[in-house]
């Protein structure tokens, strides 16, 4: 399976690209940060990020992309960036027919480090062990965006199947009801 994760953000979006399989190694294909400069306008920096972001996903062909949750700060000015950046990452998923998922600060900190309290050294340092990388990927918007990325490989799967069985569980109950 190969997932671009994004960590969504106006001025720098962290992108990554991962492949691998949950109980394999896996490959980091690659990393990188979409930068838009802000004293352009706001129409003009959606444009710039939407057509990197969409090359990203011609050049690598995802086969899901995971976005982080945007969740509320304290700055609303950050949060509408944000939101705005993962708004264009979920449109270009759409338009592409691949499947997004989201996931939160602390389901991504859970899955790479073990605990949702980690800081953003711990899950530097776990992403570059996961990845066997020589060094941290820089900016930290870039370890982000593999974080995200490793945190859907090794849950979406289980989520997957988890939604799967439920289905079928509700599927044979209604069956019963219906006999």
């Amino acid at each position: 399976m190969r997932v671009l994760g994004v960590d969504p953000g106006l001025t720098r979006c962290g992108v990554g690209v991962i492949e691998g399989e949950v109980g394999s190694p896996i490959s980091m294909i690659a990393v990188g940060v979409i930068l838009t400069p802000a004293e352009f306008p706001l129409e003009q920096r959606l444009l710039q990020l939407h057509d990197q972001l969409q090359e990203w996903v011609d050049l690598h062909r995802p086969d899901v992309i995971a976005v982080e949750r945007v969740f509320s700060q304290h700055n609303v000015r950050t949060v509408m960036g944000t939101g705005q950046a993962a708004g264009i990452a979920l449109l270009i998923a759409a338009r592409a027919g691949i499947p997004v998922v989201l996931h939160t600060p602390s389901e991504v900190k859970a899955a790479v480090t073990g605990t949702g309290r980690a800081n953003k050294v711990q899950v530097a340092e776990m992403v570059r062990r996961i990845l066997s990388l020589e060094s941290i990927p820089k900016p930290v918007d870039a370890t982000d965006a593999l974080a995200l990325a490793i945190c859907h490989l090794w849950r979406g799967g289980a989520t997957n199947r988890i939604a799967n069985a439920v289905t079928a569980e509700k599927a044979r109950l209604k069956g019963l009801r219906t006999s």
